[in-house]
This record gives C-alpha cells, structure tokens and sequence, in this order.
C-alpha cells in the first residue's frame, strides 16, 4: 500500500512538463494541473482496485440488466434506497407476484432475478415496480437496451428484444480518419416527407447522397432514446437503448455497417453532461431518491435544460457512463463520439453569460474536477478499446489541455470544435454590412485556436438553424428564397447570399484546423429554421425534416450550391488541405475587402468587396506559375462566370531580396473566392 501511495505521489510530474512546454502560460498553475493529472490515475486505481483493467470495469452492461443465461434469464438492478422490487410486464399482468420479486445481493443494493427460458419471450413489454421507505414507483430499468413507446397510448415500457437471428455485420470499419470532413445528421428529420424518418429510410435514401458529396465522416444525433421528440435527443432517458422512434436496433446496425462499407467512419453524439428529469422513463428519482446518479440540491438541477446533473465524483456514476461508452463500441460498432455539453460538464455555472477571458476561469472553484477527470478516463477507456476511435469535445470554454493526450497532461480529445467560427459567422450576417466586415477580426477569428489541440471548423451546425434562430443562407437571403431561387432570377439579392454562402464556406473548410462540418442539407443552403412538433407550432412535422426535392431540382440554383460544396469537398480531400500546417497568411487588406493565404502548396484568394471588382490586384506570393483550380463565381456553382475557367496567371518580378517571392496580378471580382496551384 506504502508503494502505491509513493508511486501516486510521483507520477504526474512528466506529464506536467510535457505541458507546460506546450503551453507555458500554464505555469502559475503548476499545482493545480498536478493535481488534476494526479486524481486521474487515483481514481482509475480505486474503480479498478489495481486488479482489472479499465476496460474490464467498464463491462456494467454485461452484468447489470436483461440477459440470456445457460438456462433462460437473469437481471440485475442497482437501486440502494429501494426496500422491494418486483419485474412487472405482460409476464405478470402487470402486477406484483411473487414470482417475479428481486432480492437483495449485496448491500451496495444490487438487486437480481433468474427466471425460466420460457417465462420471457421476444418484445414482452416490461418495467421495475420499486418500492421505498415511504413510496414506490414504476420505473424503466437503468441498462435497458430496447424501449417501446406505444403509439396510442405514447406510454414507454422496456421491451424484451431476443430476435431468432442476431445481425451480421458484413464491414469492418475503415479505420483511423485524421482529417475528418464530418456530415452531422439527424435520422428522424432526414426525409423529405413529413414526419420522422427510420434508420432504413436513411440507409436508404440519405446514406448515398452523403457518399457523393465526398464527405468522410457520419454524425449521427439523436440515437440514444430520448422521450421527447423535439429534444434533438439531448434529454436523454434510456442510455443503452438506440431510439426506438426511428426503427429496431438491427437497422440501426445495417445503417452503421451500410456506412462502414462505403467508407465513413461513424461517430455518434454522447450525452453525458446530463439526464432527462423524468422519473418512469429516465433516471430521475430512480431508487426513490434524487441523488442515486446525481448530485444532491441545487447542483444536481441543470435550471436552464431542465435537466438533471450526473455527480461524476461516485463510483457507481462512473461505471454506468464508463459502460455505456464501451456498450456503443462494442455492440453498434460505432468508430467515436462527440460528446455533447463538455462545457456544462466542466463548470458549475455551466458556461451559462460566462465569458473566458483570463486562464484564472479554467482553474478557480467553478470547475468540475470530477467531471474532467471523467472524461479523461472516458477518453482513455475509448482509445484502449478502439485505437482509432475519433473523440470531439463540444466545448466553448477554451479549457486548456482538453486536445491534448494524457500522456502529455490531457484530457485526451482527439478534436474540439471551433465553436468560436460559426458565432463569428451569425454575428457578421446578422448584425454587421458585409460592406464593413473587418478583413484582420475575421482572420483572427478563423485561426483562433491553441496549437497543441486539433480542431474542427464549421459555418454553422444544426445549433444555428434551430426556430428562434436563422440557418446562414436564410439569414443572407430571407424571404427571398421563396420566390426567386429559380436558376433564370437574377434578383439582387439572391445573388449576394449565393456568393456568401459559397465564399464563407470555402475560407471556413480552407482555414480549419484539422477537420470540417457540415449539418445536413446546409451545403445546398436548406431554407428556413428546424422546428420539431410541439405544441406551440400544431404538432407540426413542415420544418422537421429536409427537403431534398430542391436540391433535386435542376431548375432551381440549390443545385448549384451543392456542386459547388462537392467541387470543394474533392479539392480539399485530394489536396489533402487539412493535413497541413496552419494558413500563412500573404496579403490582407481591410479596405480592399481582399484576404489571401497559402496553405499545403494551394494559393486562396478571397475578395469580399461588396462592389468593388480589381484588375491587376497584386499580391506576393512564393515563385511559380499558378493555374486556377476552383472559382466560387463560375456560372455552374450559381455565380456570374466572370472568370476564364483553368487560366493560368504567370508572375511579374518583384524588388526583393527574397528570389523565391513575386508579384502575381490578379483579376478578383466582387464576392469571388478563388483556389490556384503553382504549376
């Protein structure tokens, strides 16, 4: 015990260099980074007991639950405060025998039942009636993997889910992805009609036109089983049950193996940072109290979600949510996650009116060292079990070390997202004339990031077109859309947000750390806002869902929004932009509205200028000829075509005393951004 202790007392210290030679700044918190790195491996030895790795402690869903045994059925429940429990379902008439009463194992409250092969059969509904000193209550078990909702009723019972044929996967996984161009979907509104979509609707019909539009990488939403629909899957209620609004488990596996086999690798949203409130369905009041998985008071209430926060400091949290990330590994196969709300996760006050402006907010009492070091052995446990595996964090705050391995100091992200990119992007379009968009704040803007993490750029995800607020192209177009996105209207208008659109994105893809996203049907520029039926709107199902007849539509310039997100996505990928080192930035000038860079041997010129087009416009730029490789204005992508498709620009001798520089003369018109390549 002595040696464990001094072992403890030791490690850490490498780690911390390592860090501080990233970041120096970091420094003055010396102590606290220790001490931080230092309860990762505390609490990883006291979860494991030196004994087991932490993939074998992450094994909960392989005891706790509904399984077939040798001789029929065992399950186990986890509930401290509860006094009796009985299985209730179709078995039982729904009522409490005998029978079907748990016992007692162990006096952490662990409760079991062995039942005959027979007694259990495939989709008997079925829930926990758990009793307490003082109350009891119908509760949906904690491990369940498959929900039912009934569609009169709109009652949720677990469901036994013993199909004869277990699924085949046919794919493996493609393998490590280090520059991800993410396409984030929702399966329930990715059909055209309304209503909500399935997961064969999507393989189907969805899965193809992601492949042709050259993206990588699969986000999916809302896949673990959420009770309200117009959650966006975030209040979740059942976190190993894959949403059975949207279809069985085994077409959940075709869509991720379909995927798999065309290439993408597969990521997921995780949803750790908090639980759905309800009682029957979620976790809330499981045992009778309200702090069996959450925190006790006010800190276990998540006031502007109305959700309920996970209390990352006990053992038994740990190991339900540790489980579950290994559960969507191991049994959907999935390649990774983003994990969601990392921010809420980290502070007390959430990230809520908190601006981060001094390295003093990510090291004073605010901070969830508990929930950091949750998620550094999440991300540790992720990686052991899928060395490939891509993890992102959604995190706005900045926290330093968050992308960095834990070997260096980390929390072992492999992304973060530049969520700072997409603000700046609504705040210009909204609130600033493009006429005045200040050339160096938007430079900053799109390059700000810490060099010792990888991130992910993007316009805008499926937060920016939520109702209430406005996705990019219906911001820059509005109403306009309605009436004059036929390909033969030249309205004013609709030709400014079209050359925005395709420019934002392209300095966006062309500027981003290390990765790209994209939320479905926004590469063609998707009108109007997400709504989901509620009943401020009539249950309505127009604006929860996305309608691809536009983008079908060659008469329509949606089309040409879209090849131009195709051209993009080829170029990027072939060139391999995002595997290389940060933009250099040649030439910027604010007047001009004109911003040129090179990156990965690819020259990008961007002139912003509402109305100002230049002749001869001089930049500096490494010696060669350059051939043009993609023009945001060529009439194909909905633009003017202005430019000579392939020219060939050749450069004039510049007075330097570097011979590798000259002088290349441009023609740059108005909202064009345009890509070369030295010859």
């Amino acid at each position: 015990m002595k040696k464990t202790a001094s072992n403890l007392n030791r490690y850490g210290e490498q780690q911390l260099k390592r860090l501080l030679r990233q970041d120096p700044y970091l420094t003055p918190y010396s102590e606290a980074l220790l001490r931080r790195i230092r309860a990762v491996k505390e609490t990883e030895h006291r979860l494991t007991g030196g004994k087991m790795s932490l993939a074998e402690f992450a094994s909960g869903h392989e005891f706790f639950g509904l399984h077939r045994t040798a001789s029929g059925w065992v399950f186990r429940e986890w509930a401290p405060n509860a006094t009796t429990v009985f299985l209730v379902g179709d078995f039982s008439g729904w009522g409490e025998t005998s029978e079907f009463e748990l016992r007692r194992i162990s006096s952490e409250g662990v409760w079991e039942i062995e039942l005959p092969d027979k007694v259990l059969k495939h989709a008997d509904l079925y829930r926990l009636r758990i009793h307490w000193e003082g109350g009891e209550g119908d509760r949906i078990p904690v491990y369940v993997r498959r929900v039912h909702q009934d569609g009169e009723t709109h009652i949720f019972n677990a469901q036994v889910w013993d199909p004869p044929d277990a699924y085949r996967w046919r794919h493996a996984a493609p393998g490590g992805c280090d520059a991800p161009l993410v396409y984030e979907v929702h399966v329930g509104m990715a059909q055209d009609r309304e209503g909500v979509g399935t997961y064969r609707e999507f393989t189907e019909n969805v899965l193809p036109r992601i492949v042709s539009a050259g993206y990588n990488t699969l986000q999916l939403m809302a896949i673990q089983q959420h009770p309200y629909y117009g959650s966006f899957g975030y209040h979740v209620s059942n976190f190993f049950a894959a949403s059975s609004r949207f279809g069985p488990p085994e077409d959940l596996k075709a869509l991720i193996d379909a995927a798999h086999g065309a290439g993408l690798t597969v990521l997921m949203d995780m949803v750790h940072s908090h639980a759905v409130s309800n009682e029957v369905e979620g976790l809330g009041r499981f045992d009778g109290t309200a702090h069996q998985y959450f925190h006790e008071g006010e800190k276990g209430h998540h006031r502007a979600w109305d959700s309920r926060c996970f209390d990352y400091g006990k053992p038994q949290v740990l190991h339900f949510l540790l489980s579950n990330c290994r559960f969507w590994l191991d049994e959907y196969r999935v390649d990774g996650f983003r994990f969601d709300g990392v921010t809420s996760m980290l502070y007390t006050h959430h990230g809520l009116s908190k601006a981060f402006t001094s390295y003093d907010d990510y090291f004073d009492a605010s901070v969830d060292e508990e929930a950091l070091t949750y998620l550094t052995l999440a991300n540790k446990l992720i990686h052991t079990i899928h060395p490939d595996a891509v993890v992102i964090a959604e995190d706005v705050s900045g926290m330093p070390g968050l992308g960095v391995h834990p070997d260096n100091g980390g929390a072992g992200f492999d992304y973060r997202f530049a969520m700072g990119v997409p603000d700046h992007w609504i705040k210009l379009t909204k609130d600033t004339r493009d006429e005045d968009w200040h050339m160096g704040h938007l430079w900053f803007e799109l390059n700000n990031r810490r060099s010792d993490e990888r991130t992910i750029s993007y316009a805008e995800s499926h937060d920016q077109a939520l109702v209430g607020d406005k996705s990019l192209m219906f911001r820059l177009i509005d109403a306009n859309m309605y009436e004059h996105m036929h390909r033969d209207d030249d309205h004013m208008n609709v030709a400014r947000g079209i050359a925005l659109h395709k420019m934002i994105r392209l300095i966006t893809i062309a500027t981003a750390g290390h990765g790209y996203l994209n939320f479905m049907g926004n590469e063609f520029g998707h009108p109007e806002w997400i709504d989901f039926p509620r009943e401020g709107n009539g249950w309505s199902y127009k604006y929860a869902r996305r309608q691809w007849h536009l983008v079908d539509n060659p008469d329509l310039k949606y089309r040409c929004l879209d090849r131009f997100d195709k051209e993009m996505i080829r170029l990027v990928k072939k060139r391999e932009v995002l595997k290389a080192s940060w933009p250099y930035l040649l030439h910027e000038h604010n007047d001009d509205k004109v911003i040129a860079f090179h990156r990965k041997g690819l020259l990008f010129v961007f002139n912003f200028h509402p109305t100002n087009s230049y002749t001869g416009y001089g930049i500096q730029v490494p010696r060669g000829t350059y051939r043009m490789l993609l023009d945001s204005d060529a009439a194909e992508f909905g633009g003017h075509g202005r430019l000579t498709p392939g020219q060939v620009h050749h450069p004039l001798p510049v007075a330097s005393e570097n011979a590798d520089v000259q002088t290349l003369q441009l023609y740059l018109p108005t909202r064009t951004g345009i890509v070369l390549e030295p010859t």
